[in-house]
């Protein structure tokens, strides 16, 4: 009977999304991206644009993503915006970081890529245009995606934090006490593939076209390079998103070592209470802030 009502809420959400989505004007960019996709189609194999094509999504989105973080450490006014502003980064810091990416993206990241297409073949994943869901899908998607990968992060990444094990992988991704956003997949390759593990369930339980495989790369990486920033910028879009940790959030993970351990959203740090140091510290700012005021 509950299954019953949750299929009927789904779809009556679907539908009421399907009717207003009717009122929209034409998105001008759909025929240029249609034609663009029909041509990848003609010109390049499936094989082709799942490996080469995911692995140029991955690499173009991560390193464009990061750019904006990188060019506010030269922008006084954005200085304010910094959470940690007595650690600023360094050349050095950020030169080591990029070759453990180049590492980790190309010996370890592109093995698994290598195997995209096979996955889309042994499900029958369409590529075709005339496949390719509503945007409203592919939203919903991705953020069931979100909400699958933020569970096993949450669970994974406190494992990872145990005193028997930490050392030994996960303190790696700590070495930077002041996260920056290219430090997002700065990690050792044991735990590139734990944690990464998480991003393929929402694939397998969602996946109906190769583009969910692009749009889910595209908003998992627009998510942990801003939480990894070191800056809370104001009108961050992503704070619209209902329970969003943010960069704040994870932040004080960093500085602290411990709690806010999901990747994503706020309610498992909250459920088990692993978020009550963060909100103790907030607590603390509000009223330093309060007397500075006075």
């Amino acid at each position: 009977m509950a299954m019953n009502d949750s299929v009927n809420i789904l779809s009556s959400a679907y539908l009421a999304v399907e009717y207003i989505d009717s009122f929209l004007p034409d998105n001008p960019l759909q025929q240029p991206f249609k034609n663009a996709w029909n041509y990848m189609l003609d010109n390049y194999t499936k094989f082709q644009i799942a490996t080469w094509g995911s692995l140029l999504v991955h690499e173009v989105s991560y390193f464009l993503l990061c750019v904006p973080g990188f060019i506010f450490q030269f922008i006084p006014y954005m200085q304010k915006y910094k959470i940690q502003q007595d650690k600023p980064e360094t050349w050095e810091k950020q030169w080591k970081c990029f070759k453990t990416l180049l590492f980790n993206h190309f010996f370890i990241q592109l093995p698994l890529i290598c195997g995209t297409y096979y996955f889309t073949e042994y499900f029958n994943i369409p590529y075709g245009w005339e496949e390719m869901p509503r945007w409203y899908v592919l939203v919903g998607q991705c953020f069931g995606c979100a909400v699958i990968e933020d569970a096993w992060h949450y669970f994974l990444h406190r494992l990872l934090h145990h005193k028997r094990i930490y050392k030994y992988i996960h303190k790696v991704h700590h070495e930077f006490v002041s996260p920056f956003g290219m430090q997002a997949e700065y990690a050792h390759p044991l735990e590139t593939l734990i944690l990464g593990a998480g991003f393929f369930i929402g694939i397998v339980v969602f996946c109906n076209h190769v583009v969910l495989l692009w749009a889910w790369v595209i908003c998992r990486l627009m998510e942990t390079i801003d939480v990894h920033s070191g800056y809370d910028v104001p009108l961050n879009p992503l704070h619209l998103v209902p329970f969003y940790a943010g960069a704040r959030f994870h932040d004080f993970h960093h500085m602290n070592f411990i709690g806010n351990y999901a990747s994503t959203f706020t309610w498992w740090d909250r459920l088990f209470g692993t978020d009550s140091q963060f909100i103790a510290y907030q607590e603390k700012e509000k009223k330093k802030q309060c007397i500075a005021k006075k």
